[in-house]
């Protein structure tokens, strides 16, 4: 099983529709099953910090197999996953943004929105995710 450019194109076709509709231009990545980058968007206005933050919460995503939200409520103190936004050399993003995505049941990538607020990254990566 395999994400392929093109599922890649439409992903970010879907999350960058989103990102208008709300009024927040964003950036948006795609990794393959191997938290690989397949393809990057940054919508005019968006926030060049951004760009290695959409990378990492897709990539977080997919190296855990679970919405970069979930990771972060999962990684406060006294919780199961506390400090592991420290783990492979900080590259862990514990904020929502990060999806992964599934076909047949098996996770083969993982999409990641960065620009806004939580909620607003969250509501563009899952309008990409759907489009999956």
């Amino acid at each position: 099983m395999s994400l392929t450019l093109e599922d890649a194109r439409r992903i970010i076709s879907a999350a960058e529709q989103r990102a208008v509709e709300i009024g927040q231009p964003m950036n948006v990545a795609v990794v393959d099953g191997g938290g690989n980058l397949v393809a990057h968007v940054r919508q005019d206005g968006a926030w060049i910090g951004s760009i290695d933050i959409s990378i990492s919460k897709a990539w977080t995503s997919r190296a855990f197999d679970i919405s970069t939200g979930d990771l972060g409520a999962n990684s406060q103190p006294g919780q199961q996953f506390f400090g592991i936004h420290t783990a492979n050399g900080g590259r862990v993003a514990i904020f929502a943004g990060g999806v992964p995505l599934t076909r047949d049941g098996q996770v083969v990538g993982a999409v990641g929105v960065s620009g806004g607020s939580g909620e607003q990254d969250q509501t563009v990566a899952d309008a990409g995710a759907a489009a999956f």
